[in-house]
């Protein structure tokens, strides 16, 4: 049955999703502001049939795994309707830590910042997805099942959730009032894809604002410093591979650096930016170094 309605999920949503999206490129070419282009798009669209392909391929690992864990689960919710609220929010808690963790050990960077390396905003840059991040991601939902949720009501959840994750790509909705307190809005998903210092490593959730408000990880979006989309360095071979490979090659490369092995591993699971000897910096570190006006924007390297 859950297995049922996730592919009506997809049925559902791949025509919302196409109408949306020709509806934003279309505004955005009607009104002159480049928000999408070809390259991009089709990159966008490719990242994510790798990402989803092996999605596919690892379920029957990651599904029976988690159903080995949740035959030791030590709870059960009898309650349907607080079964299915707590799945939601519990699972959108355990998300918000995969992503914090994505951004602040190098390791993890090293997949996520696939999702990052647009320099465009768009409803495409939603589907930019981390390849790979379906290897390990299902590690964050062994407690889930440990506490009662079942592994496929798991996966259904996760599929309603990026849905509201996809659709927060957007350019063209504002703070949207009150709701933003309690649900990421487009606002705040722009300060997250942004490279400006302040906003770097900013607004974790998938639906719910909430957990950045609880864990201090939340930032507004400010009339007076507008969104620079994309890394705080360019990258200058944009192909697929490097694109998703790149973080990979620099840190082999920090790694053949004539350093202790301590420190060699500092530059694989510290946060990204970290260096030994201060040539890069990481998101704190320079916001810190911008606070005291110690460094010009255009010095300021981030990992």
């Amino acid at each position: 049955m859950t297995n049922e309605l996730e592919q009506t999920i997809i049925q559902l949503t791949t025509p919302f999703y196409a109408i949306l999206i020709g509806l934003e490129a279309l505004l955005s070419h009607w009104q002159h502001r480049h928000f999408y282009t070809w390259r991009d798009t089709f990159t966008n669209f490719f990242l994510m049939l790798f990402n989803g392909g092996i999605d596919l391929a690892f379920r029957a690992v990651y599904v029976v795994v988690l159903a080995w864990f949740y035959q030791y689960h030590f709870t059960e919710i009898t309650n349907v309707y607080a079964y299915w609220l707590l799945l939601f929010l519990a699972e959108d808690f355990v998300f918000y830590l995969l992503h914090v963790v994505d951004h602040y050990c190098r390791f993890f960077w090293a997949v996520h910042v696939t999702h990052h390396s647009s320099e465009f905003f768009n409803l495409t840059t939603g589907f930019r997805s981390s390849v790979f991040q379906p290897l390990y991601r299902f590690v964050y939902f062994i407690p889930l099942v440990l506490v009662g949720f079942k592994p496929a009501d798991i996966v259904l959840m996760y599929s309603i959730t990026q849905t509201y994750g996809i659709i927060v790509h957007s350019n063209y909705l504002g703070k949207l009032g009150w709701l933003g307190y309690i649900f990421v809005t487009p606002s705040h998903h722009r300060v997250h894809h942004a490279s400006n210092t302040r906003y770097l490593d900013k607004n974790m959730g998938m639906c719910l604002i909430i957990w950045d408000r609880i864990f201090g990880t939340f930032q507004e979006e400010l009339e007076d410093e507008p969104v620079r989309y994309g890394l705080t360095k360019s990258l200058e071979d944009t192909s697929l591979v490097n694109t998703v490979f790149h973080e990979w090659k620099a840190i082999f490369k920090d790694l053949g650096k004539k350093v202790d092995w301590k420190t060699k591993l500092k530059y694989v699971f510290s946060p990204p930016g970290w260096s030994h000897d201060g040539s890069t910096m990481t998101s704190n570190q320079l916001r810190e170094a911008e606070k005291q006006s110690k460094l010009k924007p255009e010095e300021m390297i981030h990992g």
